[in-house]
């Protein structure tokens, strides 16, 4: 058994504006006589869009219907409307994200793009994206090694770093190509950030400057350095803790990076440096790409080729977005699609008894009634303790009770777990509540607070549900 769904992927990003295409194939692994085991197998791009530098109305607000009319010439071209749309997501990243209107606009394209396109951004997610959309987590699996890609966009480097396929750390800092923008020959925008850094380094740049070569290329190699440090592969200056994206965590010490790849709009300029028409694009994209070549950063590892550059983002957006749950999942099926569901997570302290369970749930839940308006809540826990049927009824139970305020609502109860038991405890939850609530009970899935959730209609014959855990992260 073999099925396709389409998706997309929409990064509107600090420079570019662009999206794609993609044909996800699921198929059930499992020999007939087996408990189903539904995969993604295959992931296949369908169409690319040009890319579009991103409308902006002014240095803090997007052009929403520029941005909009851009994604709709691009389905119009790629001939798929938005109700063939199954999955995927529009990520508005790095500087673009503080934008003011950010929220608004990534809500009305969330609705342009289809039934069951999630809206997301954050640093986290698309360090994530961006390094498998440029195969960092393939070449690491490959070559047995800790690869580091480094996403080197118009506003911030998002950075994440696999071992042997697996991932290990992520972290964003505010160095991009177009923090400091040239026109008519002369520096029309500088980010706080990097005008505070150059100063305090003995560089007095300012907005209405000539654009002196000399003078920038010795800002891109601080910024290089900086981006140096965040790996580990040389020391930290003083400014150093402040260039983090909303005042995020560097990687964790214990991290030793043995390889590289670059992606993002200035990563062929690192792999091709150059020294010809260097404010081509009105930046110093092409200056920091070769200040980073020049660093010494590829001295002491080794550096691999992306898979994508430019468009690792959107890539990863539309193919890596997408998680499968089942096949020991309960639903109800008039209940799908949901989508943009909070995350109550439980704790490991939290799951370690069904009272702990009760009480941290009935503790958390009016965190999300805004004002008294009552809201679905998706929640989720390991279950990792609770592995038998006994102790299965007993966990039943303590959700029940623990969400007793949002059982009498009219929205279904939603529970997700990382445990493979989704269909006996939906069972058990659907059974103590007399067969008279909704309930939706997935498992295989990893998510934490803040996250949001949606679950998509069924597919693979029913057994499984496609699910996509998003983190919402604006003007922090």
């Amino acid at each position: 058994m073999k099925e396709s769904v389409t998706s997309v992927g929409i990064d509107i990003g600090t420079s570019t504006t662009q999206l794609i295409f993609s044909k996800l194939t699921i198929e059930n692994r499992a020999a007939g006589y087996m408990v189903p085991k539904v995969e993604i197998v295959d992931k296949e791009v369908i169409y690319c869009s040009d890319i579009y530098f991103t409308p902006l109305i002014s240095n803090t607000e997007i052009d929403g219907e520029k941005v909009s009319a851009i994604i709709r010439s691009e389905y119009e071209k790629a001939n798929i409307r938005p109700e063939e749309v199954s999955t995927g997501a529009v990520i508005i990243t790095g500087e673009t994200a503080r934008k003011q209107n950010a929220n608004i606009v990534l809500n009305s394209l969330s609705d342009l793009a289809g039934d069951f396109v999630v809206a997301t951004a954050g640093p986290d997610l698309e360090s994530v994206l961006s390094g498998r959309g440029a195969g960092t987590d393939v070449f690491s699996e490959e070559h047995r090694n800790v690869v580091a890609n480094l996403d080197v966009g118009g506003g911030t480097t998002n950075i994440a770093v696999f071992r042997k396929g697996s991932l290990q750390g992520v972290t964003c800092l505010d160095i991009g190509g177009r923090l400091i923008k040239i026109e008519n020959g002369k520096i029309s925008y500088i980010y706080r950030k990097i005008q505070e850094l150059a100063q305090a380094n003995g560089i007095q740049i300012r907005e209405g400057d000539e654009a002196n070569v000399q003078v920038l290329e010795a800002v891109c190699r601080l910024m290089a350095q900086e981006l140096k440090a965040s790996l580990h592969l040389d020391a930290e200056s003083s400014y150093h803790r402040k260039l983090y994206t909303n005042q995020g965590k560097g990687l964790p010490e214990d991290i030793k990076v043995n390889a590289l790849t670059f992606s993002g709009g200035v990563a062929n300029y690192i792999y091709e440096p150059t020294d010809k028409e260097v404010f081509k694009y009105g930046d110093i994209g092409i200056l920091l790409g070769t200040a980073i070549a020049q660093s010494g950063m590829l001295d002491s590892v080794e550096c691999y080729r992306s898979e994508e550059t430019i468009r690792a983002t959107v890539v990863g957006a539309g193919t890596h977005t997408t998680e499968i749950s089942g096949s020991t999942i309960f639903y109800q099926r008039d209940q799908l699609p949901i989508k943009n569901v909070p995350v109550l997570k439980l704790s490991k302290l939290d799951e370690e008894t069904p009272q702990s369970v009760s009480a941290a749930i009935k503790a958390q839940l009016p965190i999300y009634q805004h004002e008294g308006k009552k809201e679905p809540v998706a929640i989720a826990l390991s279950a990792a303790p609770y592995d038998g049927f006994d102790k299965i009824q007993e966990l039943a139970a303590a959700i029940i009770e623990g969400a007793e305020a949002s059982i009498k609502e009219k929205f279904p109860l939603i529970v997700v777990l990382e445990a493979d038991v989704g269909k006996a405890l939906g069972n058990a939850l659907h059974i103590k509540l007399n067969k008279q609530k909704d309930v939706i009970c997935i498992d295989g899935v990893r998510s934490k607070s803040g996250d949001y959730i949606d679950i998509g209609e069924p597919v693979g014959g029913g057994y499984v549900l496609p699910v996509v855990v998003k983190t919402l992260i604006f003007n922090s």
